[in-house]
């Protein structure tokens, strides 16, 4: 459980990163928000994976704590 929500919240984080660094025509066509044409970030998709990937992090490091 822990490996698995610290893997997770890693990998959010840097979905996160991508969602705030590249224009929406430019995400690879399998992420949501990608949008043809659009040359603005999407930025509530950024903050949304960055949030739940700390959130994962965090419950990694208490579960690591109780066991």
């Amino acid at each position: 459980m822990k490996a698995v929500a610290y893997l997770l919240g890693i990998i959010l984080i840097i979905i996160a990163g991508i969602y705030l660094a590249v224009p929406a025509d430019s995400l690879p066509s399998f992420f949501p928000g990608h949008e043809a044409g659009l040359a603005r970030v999407r930025l509530k998709h950024g903050i949304a994976s960055g949030a739940v990937g700390v959130i994962l992090l965090l419950i990694g490091w208490f579960v690591g704590r109780r066991g």
